[in-house]
């Protein structure tokens, strides 16, 4: 097992921190995984499993549901089209630079689709979708500036210094490359997923395009370990309807050294019930 560091704001002393080292995991996160997923499984009451989705889903057009979730990932950052205004724009072919936003994400929802997800093909995704979002040199590649997130009451969170970026996400890509190779119940999945959704949103790698990233990111991993048939599932529209919570339950903390994830479930507890949203 190879080993890997986060470096502490305090000192310049490192930790270990692996997903698959629980131990180490519990004491930097400031809680125990193992009851987590406890817990995150009693989410299933319902009776949801990967065959009901599957069941429910199999007759939505893989392609249609590629563009709806581009469109509801879009109005989460701020876009306005909704999906009746997106596919008449298209049909009429108006060009706008909305319309190019959602076509730009849908390339890259098409490209993970058809790749193995590493961190090479995840940085290729973020090149296709910031296409319209961002300058060439920033696309797909990791920022070299520092990023505070506003909303409505003011700052409310610094990301993680843009020096350490780099080596913040070649660690969740090593963690994301052994819960590949981990046998998982089908909530355990969801659970990872989510987790990494969270996780790459507070270190904020980009200069622009980290939350359209997330959500690919998100199912990108649930494919990887189940279906493809999973894109179909509208986790990006349950994100839209429920924006305010989505918000809401990512700010775990005011900075990057001060996460608390011991509030997770919240956040976590948002995509199984997407399951039900199609």
């Amino acid at each position: 097992m190879k080993n890997i560091f986060i470096r502490t704001r305090k000192s310049n002393s490192f930790y270990l921190f692996l997903f698959t080292d629980k131990n180490e995991y519990n004491k930097y996160m400031k809680y125990d995984i193992n009851t987590h997923i406890q817990e995150y499984k009693k989410i299933f009451g319902w009776d949801i499993s990967q065959q009901v989705f599957l069941e429910s889903a199999k007759d939505i057009d893989f392609s249609y549901l590629t563009e709806t979730s581009s469109v509801y990932s879009s109005n989460i950052e701020g876009n306005t089209l909704n999906v009746n205004s997106f596919m008449n724009a298209k049909l009429q072919k108006t060009a706008s630079k909305e319309v190019q936003e959602i076509e730009n994400l849908k390339k890259a929802y098409v490209f993970a689709q058809n790749n193995i997800l590493d961190e090479k093909n995840f940085l290729e995704g973020h090149k296709i979708l910031s296409e319209s979002l961002l300058i060439k040199s920033k696309r797909g590649t990791y920022r070299q500036d520092a990023v505070w997130v506003f909303w409505s009451a003011g700052l409310i969170y610094m990301a993680v210094e843009a020096e350490h970026v780099s080596k913040y996400m070649w660690e969740l890509f090593q963690e994301i490359e052994k819960l590949r190779e981990q046998k998982m119940t089908f909530e355990e999945v969801l659970y990872y997923a989510s987790f990494i959704h969270l996780r790459f949103v507070h270190i904020h790698p980009f200069s622009d395009g980290n939350g359209r990233s997330a959500r690919i990111l998100e199912k990108w991993f649930i494919t990887q370990k189940l279906w493809k048939e999973f894109w179909k599932l509208q986790s990006e529209k349950y994100y839209w309807e429920h924006r305010a919570e989505y918000y809401s339950n990512i700010n775990l903390g005011v900075n990057f050294y001060e996460l608390d994830y011991s509030w997770a479930i919240n956040f976590l507890s948002m995509l199984p019930k997407s399951l039900t949203n199609n």
